[in-house]
C-alpha cells in the first residue's frame, strides 16, 4: 500500500513537471527584434540560435519571421525576428499640395507634410502591427548610420502606433559575427533621437526644395521647349544639382582653356647601357627666343659636371584602412565598378557575413581591436594566404588615418570564403587584399639623385632601386617600379650625349572621373558617404550629364542650359556653400548642439528667398535653354501662374481653405487644400467673375478668417451688392443668401482623427456654459436666443418646418459689427399693420400710377405714404402692382414692395420683432438699420427658392452703409419662417420639395461630376 502511494505521488510529480516543461515556451515573454533587411534579419536569427530557428511567413512574402529561445534582459525569451526593406515611412505632402495643379510651387516650403507609408510598404507595416499585439519589448537591430537610426524610430511609430506601453532598446553593432552579436545583447541602449532627427531634417528639406524647383522646371520648360522636354522630368536637388555643377564646372575649363606654347632644354646621357634624362631646373620658358639664347650657351662648352651625388632610403606607403569613400573611388579606378554598384555588392556582403558595416567613415582600427584572428582568417587562399602568414610572423601593424565616426570600424573582412563570382568576388578580393596591405610593412627601396652643372644651368636626375616590396606583393594595385641610371660620382666631368630644346604646350585640365567627382563631393560636404552614388547615378539618369568610353564625365545640354541659366540670375546654386552649411547643421543635430527645428526654419527660408528671386527670373533659363534647342515657344503668362494662394482660413481639416479657378479656367470656388481626404468647398456663381482674398479678417468668425473682394458681371446679382463687394462667404448672410451659396457645415477632427459631428457658431459670449439641444442634434448657445416676454424655445426635429430653410435661427447679427458690442436687444420692438385708407392724389412714373379706394396706407422708408405704382414692361411681372417712394429717382429711399404680397404676418394685429440695432420705431417699416435710420424694404430680384422674398437693409449706399440685413418675413418670437409657410414657395402635402441634383462623384450639391473639384 506504501509502495502504490509513492508510485502515485511520483507519477503525479513528474507528470505536473513534464506539463510545465511543455508549456514554458507558451509563457515565456515575447520580443519583438526588428532588422533593416531580411538577410540580416536571417544571418542574426541563425547566429542567435545556433542554425535552430523556426521560419515561417509574414504577410509580407520578402520579410520572414525567425523564431527561437535567447537568453536576453536577465532571462529566457521566445524572440521574433523580422525586418523592413530600407525606410518604412518618407515624408509626403498632404491633400492638394501633392497635386501639380493643386497649388504653387512656392507654397511647398510651408506646405503640410507627414510621414506616411507607401503602398508596396503596407505588408511590412501590417506585419509589424500584427507582430507587436502579442509582444512586450521591441529590439531595434538596424544598421548603425543615420539612416538605420531614423528607421529604427519609423519602426518604433508603427509599433507604438499599436502598442504605446512597449519598450524599447536599441542593439548597436558594426559587423554580424557571434561576438559582435553578443556584444549588442549584453548592452542593449536607448534609440539616438538626435540622430534620427538630423535625418528627418534632412529629408523633409529634400523633400520641400525638391519639389518646389522640380515642379517650377518642368511646368514652365515642357511649356517652352515642348519638342524636345514634354515628356521629361527636369528634377532639382540641393545634392545633385552641386554635383552636377562640378560636372560643368570641369567641362567649361576644359572648352575654355588655351594651349600655350612653351620651350624648355633636354639633357640625356647614356653610359654603359643607361640612359639618364636630367630636367631642366628652370622647368620651361614661354619665350622662345630666350630659351634658344641660353641652349646656345650651354653649347658654347658642353660640358657637365656632377654637383652632387645624394642616395637616401625611400618608401612607398601602404595604403590606410577602408572607409566608405575610399571604396568607392578604388572600386571605380581600380576595378573599373561604379560606386552605386560597388555599395550594393558591399551590403550584400555585409549582410552574408563575409564583410563589416560598409558605410562608415572611420580609417583607423580600435587599439583594443584584435585583427590576428581576421588575417589567420585568410591564410587558407592560396593566392594570398602565404603573404597572411607572413604578416602574422611580423605582426599586423595597420597604418592608420585620422577619421573616426565612433560608431564603426573601417571595412574588412570577417570570414573567408571562396564560393563568390563576378564583381561580387572581385570586391570581396579587393577589400581582404587592401586589409592585409594595411597591415604589413611599406615597400622600401634607395633612391639616388644626381644634380649637373652646365654652363651654370642645373639639371637633375633620379634612379630608383627597390629593396624590399613588402605590402606590395599582395597588392597590386599599386604600381613602383625599379629606374636604373648610369653610375656617377661627385665631382666628375662628362659629356653629354645630347642637349637639345624641345617644344610643348600646356595641356587642359582633364574632366572628372567618377572617383574624382567622388573626392570633390567629400572635400565641400555634399552629401554623405551613404549618398554619393545616389546622387550621382540621378544626374546620369535625368540625361544632364553623360559618360565618355574612357569613363569621363561630360554634362548634357540640359545640364549645361540649366546650369547657366542658374548662374545668369547671379545665384550660385551649382555651387557647393549652401548644402555644405546644411551638412554642418544636420552633424550638430547629431551631436545636440542644435535644435532640427531651428535648422528646419533657416534652411527653408534661406532656399525659399532664392526660390522667389528665380522664379522672377526664371526667363534666364529659357534664355540659356535656347541657345542649345532653340527658340522656345510663347507662353501666355495665365498657362503658368507661380503666384501662391492666400489661405482664406484653415479648414476643420487642419489644411488651408484657398480660392481656386476651376480646371477649364471659367468660375471660382473654395476648396480645402487638404483634397481629397477633405471635400470642404463653396461654388460661386457664374457672375461673379474675380474673387481675391482680403487683408482684412471678418469680426464675426471665431476662427481668422479672411474677407473676400468679389467683383460681379453686371446685372447678375441684386443692385444692393453692386458690381464690387467685400464680405465674409462664410457668415455674412446677405451675401450667401443673395449669391445662393452653400454654407460650410465644419467638421473638426477629435485627437484620435475621427471627425466630429458638425457644431454651429455662434455668437454665444464667454462664460455662457448654458446649452440647449437644437434641430438636427445641432448644439445652440442659450445667448443665440431672442430674449424678451416670449423667448422662443427650441422644438423637437418634427415640428421643424420643411424646406431649404429648415432648422434656421433668427436674423443674423450684421457682419460690421462684433458679438462683444452688441447693443440691448428690445423686447417689444412691434411691426404694426396699418389702417386701411384712400390713396390721394395722382402719382405718374415711368412705369405708370395707379389710383384707387380701400388700399391700405403704405410708408416707404422716408416716412411718407408710398405710391401705388404698375409695372409696364414686358415680362411675367407686367401689370403687377406695387409699392415705392414718390420722390423722383435720385433722392428718395429707394422702397419697393409688391402690393399682392404685404409684410406676413399670422396675428392680424401685431407681432414682435427683435431688432438688433437698436430701438424700436413706429414709423416707417419700423425697422432701423445699425446707422440708427429706417431700414429699407426690398425684394430679393434674383431666380431662385427665395426670389420676390421682401427683406431690410440699410437706406445708404453700399459704401457708405452698415451693412444691415434682416428677413422681413421671419417671426422671430415664433422662430417662424413665414416665407416658407405663407409665401410662392411653401412646402405642401407631405413637404417632400424637389431635391437638388447631387455630385456623382463627392454628392455634394451645387456642382456636377463633371466640374467636381476631385478632376481638378
Amino acid at each position: 500500500m506504501v509502495l502504490l502511494f509513492k508510485f502515485a505521488l511520483r507519477t503525479t510529480f513528474y507528470g505536473k513537471l513534464w506539463f510545465s516543461s511543455a508549456s514554458s515556451k507558451d509563457k515565456m515573454v515575447r520580443i519583438l527584434n526588428v532588422a533593416e533587411k531580411n538577410d540580416a534579419a536571417k544571418s542574426i536569427a541563425d547566429l542567435m540560435s545556433r542554425g535552430h530557428y523556426r521560419r515561417r511567413d509574414g504577410i509580407s512574402k520578402f520579410n520572414k519571421i525567425y523564431e527561437f529561445e535567447y537568453n536576453i534582459l536577465g532571462g529566457q525569451h521566445t524572440m521574433t525576428m523580422t525586418s523592413v526593406s530600407g525606410h518604412l515611412l518618407n515624408f509626403e505632402f498632404t491633400g492638394q499640395y501633392r497635386n501639380w495643379q493643386g497649388c504653387s510651387p512656392v507654397a511647398l516650403f510651408d506646405a503640410p507634410v507627414e510621414k506616411q507609408c507607401l503602398e508596396n510598404y503596407t505588408p511590412i507595416k501590417r506585419s509589424l502591427e500584427k507582430e507587436v499585439r502579442g509582444c512586450q519589448t521591441l529590439i531595434i537591430w538596424t544598421d548603425g548610420d543615420r539612416e538605420g537610426e531614423n528607421i529604427g524610430f519609423e519602426i518604433i511609430q508603427v509599433c507604438r502606433a499599436i502598442k504605446p506601453n512597449i519598450r524599447v532598446y536599441r542593439a548597436r553593432f558594426s559587423e554580424i559575427t557571434p561576438q559582435a552579436i553578443q556584444r549588442a545583447c549584453n548592452n542593449l541602449l536607448e534609440p539616438d533621437q538626435n540622430t534620427s532627427d538630423a535625418v528627418d531634417v534632412r529629408s523633409e528639406l529634400d523633400l520641400r526644395i525638391g519639389a518646389a524647383f522640380t515642379r517650377l522646371q518642368t511646368m514652365r520648360l515642357q511649356k517652352r521647349f515642348p519638342q524636345v522636354l514634354s515628356q521629361m522630368l527636369i528634377s532639382y536637388g540641393s545634392c545633385q544639382f552641386p554635383t552636377l555643377g562640378f560636372v560643368v564646372e570641369r567641362y567649361k575649363q576644359v572648352q575654355n582653356f588655351v594651349p600655350e606654347p612653351f620651350w624648355k632644354i633636354k639633357v640625356t646621357s647614356k653610359t654603359e647601357g643607361r640612359l639618364a634624362d636630367f630636367t631642366w631646373d628652370r622647368n620651361r620658358l614661354f619665350d622662345q627666343e630666350a630659351c634658344y639664347v641660353l641652349l646656345c650657351h650651354c653649347l658654347e662648352n658642353p660640358v657637365a659636371k656632377v654637383t652632387e651625388v645624394i642616395k637616401k632610403p625611400k618608401s612607398k606607403w601602404r595604403p590606410q584602412p577602408l572607409d566608405t569613400v575610399e571604396l568607392e573611388k578604388l572600386a571605380s579606378r581600380k576595378l573599373r565598378i561604379n560606386a552605386k554598384e560597388t555599395m550594393r555588392i558591399a551590403e550584400k556582403l555585409y549582410t552574408q557575413g563575409y564583410i563589416s558595416y560598409p558605410r562608415t567613415e572611420t580609417n583607423q582600427f580600435p587599439k583594443d581591436m584584435d585583427l590576428r584572428p581576421l588575417i589567420q582568417a585568410q591564410t587558407a587562399d592560396p593566392n594570398w594566404g602565404g603573404f597572411a602568414g607572413r604578416v602574422l610572423t611580423d605582426g599586423p601593424n595597420p597604418r592608420n588615418g585620422n577619421k573616426t565616426d565612433n560608431a564603426h570600424p573601417p571595412i574588412h573582412p570577417l570570414k573567408y570564403t571562396n564560393n563568390l563570382q563576378g564583381n561580387e568576388a572581385r570586391v570581396y578580393e579587393f577589400i581582404i587584399r587592401h586589409f592585409l596591405a594595411t597591415c604589413a610593412k611599406d615597400a622600401q627601396g634607395a633612391e639616388t639623385k644626381i644634380v649637373i652643372n652646365i654652363q651654370d644651368e642645373i639639371f637633375k636626375c633620379s634612379g630608383l632601386s627597390i629593396l624590399a616590396r613588402n605590402y606590395l606583393e599582395v597588392y597590386p594595385y599599386d604600381n613602383w617600379s625599379d629606374k636604373v641610371i648610369p653610375t656617377f660620382e661627385q665631382g666628375e666631368t662628362f659629356e653629354p650625349s645630347s642637349i637639345e630644346m624641345v617644344e610643348g604646350e600646356t595641356m587642359p585640365p582633364k574632366l572628372l572621373t567618377e572617383a574624382d567627382l567622388i573626392a570633390l563631393m567629400e572635400k565641400h560636404g555634399i552629401g554623405t558617404d551613404a549618398t554619393h552614388a545616389d546622387h550621382i547615378e540621378r544626374i546620369k539618369d535625368r540625361r544632364y550629364v553623360g559618360l565618355q568610353p574612357d569613363g569621363k564625365f561630360v554634362p548634357g545640354e540640359l545640364g549645361m542650359g540649366l546650369v547657366e541659366g542658374y548662374d545668369a540670375m547671379g545665384f550660385e546654386m551649382s555651387k557647393p556653400h549652401l548644402r555644405r552649411e546644411l551638412e554642418a547643421d544636420l552633424k550638430r543635430i547629431c551631436e545636440g548642439r542644435k535644435n532640427k527645428d531651428v535648422v528646419l526654419q533657416e534652411q527653408v527660408s534661406k532656399y525659399r528667398d532664392v526660390f522667389i528671386e528665380a522664379s522672377q527670373q526664371v526667363e534666364k533659363i529659357d534664355e540659356a535653354l535656347s541657345r542649345y534647342f532653340g527658340q522656345a515657344v510663347q507662353i501666355q503668362p495665365q498657362d503658368i501662374n507661380f503666384e501662391p494662394l492666400t489661405p482664406l482660413r484653415k479648414c476643420s481639416c487642419g489644411s488651408d481653405l484657398v480660392i481656386k479657378k476651376k480646371k477649364d479656367g471659367n468660375g471660382l470656388y473654395v476648396t480645402c487644400m487638404g483634397f481629397p481626404d477633405c471635400k470642404t468647398s463653396v461654388w460661386f456663381p457664374n457672375g461673379v467673375i474675380e474673387a481675391k482674398v482680403d487683408e482684412a479678417l471678418c469680426p464675426r468668425c471665431q476662427e481668422p478668417t479672411h474677407l473676400v473682394a468679389l467683383k460681379f458681371k453686371r446685372g447678375s446679382v441684386p443692385p444692393s451688392l453692386g458690381n464690387e463687394y467685400t464680405g465674409c462667404v462664410l457668415c455674412d448672410d446677405y451675401l450667401i443668401e443673395s449669391l445662393d451659396l452653400k454654407k460650410l457645415s465644419y467638421q473638426p477632427r477629435n485627437n484620435a482623427g475621427i471627425r466630429t459631428a458638425p457644431l454651429r457658431q455662434t455668437n454665444r459670449p464667454q462664460g455662457q456654459n448654458n446649452w440647449h439641444q437644437g434641430p438636427n442634434n445641432q448644439t445652440w448657445g442659450q445667448n443665440d436666443w431672442p430674449q424678451g416676454q416670449n423667448n422662443y424655445q427650441p422644438r423637437g426635429q418634427n415640428n421643424q418646418p420643411r424646406g431649404k430653410n429648415r432648422g434656421r435661427g433668427f436674423n443674423k447679427f450684421p457682419k460690421s459689427r462684433q458679438p462683444s458690442s452688441r447693443k440691448p436687444r428690445q423686447a417689444n420692438t412691434k411691426w404694426q399693420k396699418r389702417p386701411a385708407a384712400a390713396v390721394t392724389g395722382n402719382v405718374n412714373r415711368t412705369m405708370g400710377g395707379d389710383q384707387g379706394n380701400n388700399q391700405q396706407d403704405i410708408e416707404c422708408s422716408c416716412g411718407e405714404n408710398a405710391a401705388l405704382l404698375s409695372v409696364r414692361k414686358e415680362g411675367h411681372n407686367k401689370g403687377r402692382k406695387f409699392y415705392a417712394c414718390k420722390k423722383p429717382q435720385g433722392t428718395g429711399c429707394d422702397f419697393f414692395q409688391w402690393a399682392d404680397q404685404p409684410p406676413p404676418q399670422n396675428n392680424p394685429t401685431t407681432y414682435t420683432h427683435h431688432q438688433p440695432g437698436g430701438p424700436s420705431n413706429s414709423s416707417g417699416s419700423g425697422i432701423k438699420c445699425n446707422c440708427g435710420e429706417n431700414a429699407k424694404l426690398l425684394t430679393v430680384c434674383k431666380d431662385g427658392q427665395n426670389k420676390g422674398r421682401p427683406f431690410h437693409s440699410c437706406s445708404k449706399p453700399r459704401d457708405e452703409g452698415c451693412g444691415f440685413f434682416a428677413w422681413a418675413d421671419v417671426d422671430e418670437n415664433r422662430g417662424e419662417d413665414l416665407w416658407l409657410s405663407t409665401g410662392p414657395n411653401r412646402q405642401r402635402g407631405n413637404g417632400n420639395a424637389p431635391k437638388k441634383r447631387k455630385c456623382g462623384l463627392c454628392k455634394q450639391e451645387g456642382h456636377t461630376k463633371k466640374t467636381c473639384p476631385q478632376n481638378n
